[in-house]
């Protein structure tokens, strides 16, 4: 991508002259011509844009010209937000003449976009949805910074910018197992994610503390996992609890909505359904998938439970085709999560019949028992079109020395299936490299840079600003392996809404910049000034913004 043109550069300066002088004679105020070079202030930012001395003042009625049902979508989603925020009305017409126009461009990637603003309109050139969308997105941060002006006009530098992300994977992940947020709120956070280019929404619907999503064939499991009588509160192992019963899931009614919402956004909504561990909350509603058989109740204290699906059983196999069945008719997603973290090998190594499973098929350890089930989920998953994905655990390397359980130093010989995605989120960077030169798809949320639920003097907007998905010491053929980042919003200590926001704003942005910014084109100094502009948004919707100091 070609660089940006410096702040400091002839093109810039001889540009400004002119349009200062244009727009003396436009009888625009002094206040307006200082705002203009702000206008390109967006997050996040873009990989090539040029400056021309033209300028072109918003209409009070914007004719939007468009020749089909994607650009028409497109255009709903500038004329909804325009008359919301402006005093321009806008409507869409299939004919030659408008201020901005809509156009099909097929040398343009899918995500790519185009837009040029001069005097007379404004163009946006895309190959499809996802690029007309992302072209709405800019161009609303361009009006927005440009809308303080007092004379009540809104006037925008000549420009161009055609861009396209570097990743392909730009994902927020929202814990709900530990803490159900609801409808609301989710679609509040897929609102920003679209705004900031984001296409990802990985779910986080299963886990020891709670099953938000309702499975017609196993009803129990949100009649009883989607309930808790307590949650634990404080710190890991604080001993203190709320004393207030925690509960709540979505209907498929609900999921189907949401998804098209996200779709309508360019989100894919990846959903999570944990396995072989973090499953306390399905065996409380049905006892018979743990392998120890036992009765047990939704854990009130958050962190990693040792019983595990009895993955040795065909009967909790079938369980698991079953609940992916209905994953699958909701989630259009390629992609399914399947977890696979942290999973504790004790009952297993306890177990007379698992022992005897083991032995039959020839699986050395609790580990390779692990890989050669995953390996079998992931075959079930592509005979249905998708594809599989899961925590780094999955490979069957041991990344947790700080485990007690017996033989937890152990690592598989049974090798995990090529086709599956490997979330990278714990253990040496080496490891994500190795999986790269392997031939895995990887997707980069190591935890010390991208985990949300860590404080802000653990994980700074600098700090989550300067990772880079790509490991230092990969070749660059391999590159193209990773796929892309998550940021992971873990919800065990922020039970509300504010709180989720609280630890997300502002550095879901910074991590919107990583996945969507070349190298060669950020610079957080510039980030921090865009950034600003888009807080003043977050503050205007009422949502809460940590981490930031005063002067921020």
């Amino acid at each position: 991508m070609s660089k940006l043109l410096s702040p400091k550069g002839l093109p810039l300066i001889a540009s400004a002259i002119l349009i200062m002088s244009l727009t003396f004679m436009m009888g625009i105020s002094a206040e307006a011509q200082s705002g203009l070079q702000e206008e390109a202030l967006i997050v996040p930012r873009p990989n090539q844009i040029s400056f021309s001395a033209s300028t072109f003042i918003l209409p009070k009625k914007l004719r939007m010209v468009v020749s089909g049902p994607e650009q028409e979508k497109a255009a709903g989603f500038l004329g909804t937000w325009l008359a919301r925020n402006t005093k321009t009305k806008a409507k869409t017409t299939t004919s030659s003449k408008g201020e901005l126009v809509f156009t099909a461009s097929d040398d343009l990637a899918d995500e790519a976009y185009r837009l040029s603003i001069d005097e007379d309109q404004i163009l946006v050139e895309a190959s499809g949805y996802a690029g007309y969308f992302y072209a709405i997105q800019s161009l609303k941060q361009l009006i927005r910074n440009a809308s303080a002006e007092t004379t009540g006009r809104i006037v925008l530098s000549g420009m161009k910018i055609e861009d396209a992300p570097r990743f392909a994977w730009r994902a927020y992940m929202l814990d709900e197992a530990r803490y159900f947020q609801g409808e609301a709120f989710v679609k509040q956070q897929l609102d920003e994610m679209a705004a900031l280019k984001m296409n990802v929404f990985h779910w986080h619907l299963t886990d020891d503390a709670g099953w938000r999503i309702e499975i017609k064939k196993y009803p129990k499991l949100t009649e009883v996992g989607a309930q808790r009588t307590d949650s634990e509160i404080g710190v890991w192992g604080s001993g203190k609890t709320s004393g207030e019963a925690h509960g709540g899931f979505y209907t498929q009614k609900q999921i189907k909505d949401i998804v098209q919402y996200a779709l309508d956004r360019n989100i894919t909504i990846v959903p999570e359904f944990e396995m072989p561990g973090h499953s306390s909350a399905a065996i409380a509603a049905y006892p018979w998938l743990g392998t120890a058989k036992e009765a047990i109740v939704v854990p009130v204290k958050f962190g990693r439970h040792y019983d595990n699906y009895d993955i040795t059983d065909p009967k909790v196999i079938t369980f698991i085709h079953e609940v992916l069945n209905e994953l699958f008719a909701l989630f259009p997603s390629e992609v399914i999560h399947i977890g696979g973290d942290e999973v504790g090998y004790k009952v297993w190594e306890d177990s007379e019949h698992v022992q005897q499973y083991m032995k039959k098929n020839q699986l050395a350890s609790p580990a390779d028992l692990q890989v050669s089930f995953t390996n079998q989920i992931s075959q079930y998953i592509q005979q249905q079109g998708r594809r599989m994905m899961g925590w780094n655990e999955i490979m069957g390397i041991n990344i947790h020395n700080d485990f007690e359980e017996k033989k937890h130093d152990e690592e598989a010989e049974t090798e995990l299936a090529k086709n599956v995605i490997v979330h990278f989120w714990k253990g040496n960077v080496e490891l994500a490299t190795r999986a790269a030169q392997k031939g895995y798809g990887i997707v980069n949320s190591l935890h010390s840079q991208t985990y949300l639920d860590y404080p802000y003097k653990s994980i700074s907007l600098e700090k989550a600003y300067s990772f880079d998905p790509v490991p230092s010491d990969l070749d660059e053929k391999y590159h193209k392996n990773i796929y892309g980042l998550g940021c992971q919003m873990w919800t065990e200590w922020t039970p509300s809404t504010k709180d989720v926001e609280r630890q997300t704003y502002p550095r879901i942005a910074a991590y919107a910049e990583v996945g969507w910014t070349e190298l060669d084109q950020k610079d957080f100094e510039s980030f921090q000034k865009a950034l600003k502009k888009v807080k003043e948004g977050w503050l205007e919707k009422g949502i809460i913004v940590g981490g930031l100091s005063a002067k921020d």
